[in-house]
């Protein structure tokens, strides 16, 4: 399937606040929202998962692959690097209103590493707001972490990105035990939202144990969630279109969506 010429959408004025939009050549396709990983930090940017985001155009998704504020960017971090996820992924109304064809009844939001973290905190953070009465137009029905960083307090404490977490935070557990309990996937528990994590066994900057200790806790807590492990995948393989861990996000993506 051909996809359409990507565009760039602007979701609000400050840097960063902006992502690209892949369509299918398909009327009405179902969403889904990527976000990439680099521990939250520039230079690292949404051009990672191009590639990625026009395979799964081929393959009839529509696509937003969205920016962020990133540490080293002004207002970065907690909570203005969260905020802009939030509204990015609301954005997707603003898109469908203006005529733009898309599904919102079937929207996925996948991240790589940090992206995965971003991915996993959106549907914690949607559950919650709508437990406290928050409206929201786009509804998350799935979400993917590869390779994600979804337990912030162990990510702290391995020191993953040194110190990209206290970074993203503004310090230690300790110091901002709020902000911990209210960005850290792990503490967030449960979602109500069908989960899938994807890790490799070669991943070299985030480790097993993470996603596995996070998928015991999730379903501890009653959510839906599979864990798939790639004995022979490293922490960037989530990026090759060609890979087995992109196969496997694309198989369960046309499951899910």
């Amino acid at each position: 399937m051909a996809a359409r010429p990507v565009r760039t959408e602007r979701y609000g004025q400050l840097e960063g606040q902006e992502g690209d939009l892949y369509l299918p050549a398909l009327s009405r396709p179902p969403v889904v929202c990527v976000l990439h990983g680099g521990f939250w930090r520039l230079p690292f940017g949404r051009d990672q998962l191009h590639a990625v985001a026009l395979d799964l155009a081929r393959r009839g998704f529509a696509v937003w692959n969205l920016e962020y504020r990133r540490l080293g960017t002004p207002t970065a971090g907690w909570p203005g690097t969260f905020d802009d996820v939030t509204a990015g992924i609301e954005h997707l109304a603003r898109l469908a209103a203006d005529g733009i064809e898309l599904d919102l009844d079937r929207v996925a939001v996948v991240g790589h590493s940090a992206g995965g973290h971003l991915a996993l905190w959106s549907a914690a953070c949607q559950r919650a707001d709508r437990k406290n009465g928050v409206a929201r137009r786009v509804r998350i029905g799935a979400v993917v972490g590869q390779a994600p960083v979804a337990d912030l307090v162990q990510a702290h404490a391995l020191a993953l990105g040194d110190g990209a977490v206290a970074e993203l935070l503004g310090g230690t557990p300790a110091e901002r035990p709020a902000q911990y309990q209210a960005a850290s996937p792990h503490l967030m528990l449960p979602f109500d939202v069908p989960q899938l994590v994807i890790h490799g066994g070669n991943d070299d900057a985030v480790p097993l144990e993470i996603p596995r200790s996070y998928t015991r806790a999730a379903r501890a807590a009653g959510d839906q969630i599979e864990l798939l492990e790639l004995p022979d995948a490293g922490h960037m393989d989530f990026l090759d279109p060609m890979s087995d861990a992109h196969a496997a996000l694309c198989h369960w993506l046309a499951r899910s969506l």
